[in-house]
């Protein structure tokens, strides 16, 4: 009778150890390779802040987290592919401030970037940087500005493409300041530099990775970097307030899921990049980018989405510039 209930005992409990495994294998997550989708080429600030969480991801939840370039329509293709991917937590995008300002440059878009997304978690924000050739007689945002207004449409300015993270900002640049340019639009941010330092264009709102190894060996001058703080990466550089108070255009990163993702996957995965933006090994690869972690909860992230989308909405109206 003993050896029975023994018998009994071991197998109610590798019965209950069975199920166990059962109800967590599909119900666990994730339990396969999950997809990261980047509307940029390799190699850009978004790219890069992907591969570094994605990184950090596969080492915490124990699946790899894949980044998936799918580039064009200024990221509206990749943005498109989540939106009607299955809700399931394994195709998710590492979003960014051109989500926020596509959202009023496009007129026939076939999604609602705030409507059609899960937010996640905010990653982290980036300042741009006002760059000029060091032949520049401004080594001041104030002495740029002076000498624009003396020679009233003389200035340009490049940029990375209508409606791109650099134009927008300096479109932000002009109208707070009453100064007149002209924009010249480059095909992408290497091309931009190479002509500011070429002498062909007078300023650009630079991205800080794109263009600080060109500032720090001289080819660039730096004027001011346009968050609210100076960046760590380059103490010595104003913040655009310093100057013109109430100036702000950082480009940004966060992850998205398809609408109707769970829940449960989404306070996950937010548990999870908040524990890498904790993570002191992942927030030095992204200092190294000049980039400021910004953890939070998804409310958090929905309310700064928001937030961003109707500030670029209205500079995009004031611009006066819509594609289709």
């Amino acid at each position: 009778m003993l050896r029975r209930r023994k018998f009994l005992h071991f197998s109610a409990v590798a019965i209950a150890a069975s199920a166990g495994r059962v109800l967590a294998g599909p119900q666990s997550y994730p339990n396969r390779p999950v997809t990261l989708v980047v509307g940029f080429s390799p190699g850009g600030n978004t790219d890069i802040v992907a591969r570094i969480l994605a990184q950090f991801l596969s080492r915490r939840l124990g699946q790899p987290f894949i980044v998936e370039n799918r580039t064009g329509a200024a990221t509206n293709i990749a943005t498109e592919q989540v939106v009607r991917a299955t809700a399931d937590g394994y195709t998710l995008l590492v979003a960014s401030a051109a989500n926020a300002i596509n959202a009023s440059l496009y007129g026939n878009l076939k999604f609602n970037f705030i409507r059609d997304t899960e937010p996640v978690a905010t990653i982290a924000s980036t300042p741009l940087v006002m760059c000029v050739s060091p032949a520049s007689p401004a080594h001041s945002v104030g002495a740029f500005i002076a000498s624009a207004k003396a020679d009233p449409g003389k200035l340009n300015y490049a940029s990375s493409g209508v409606g791109s993270p650099p134009h927008v900002a300096a479109e932000l640049f002009r109208m707070m300041t009453g100064i007149s340019m002209l924009h010249i639009a480059y095909r992408g941010d290497a091309e931009a530099i190479a002509d500011l330092i070429g002498g062909r264009v007078h300023v650009y709102f630079a991205t800080l990775p794109g263009s600080i190894g060109f500032i720090r060996k001289g080819a660039l001058r730096a004027l001011a970097v346009t968050a609210t703080e100076r960046s760590a990466a380059l103490p010595e550089i104003p913040a655009m307030t310093e100057t013109l108070p109430g100036y702000e255009a950082t480009i940004w990163n966060g992850l998205n899921a398809p609408k109707g993702t769970p829940g449960t996957i989404v306070s996950e995965l937010n548990r999870s990049v908040n524990a890498g933006l904790a993570d002191p090994a992942l927030t030095a690869r992204l200092a190294d980018l000049g980039a400021i972690v910004r953890p939070g909860s998804p409310d958090d992230y929905a309310r700064f989405v928001a937030d961003e989308t109707a500030k670029w909405g209205r500079i995009v109206e004031q611009i006066g510039v819509h594609l289709d």
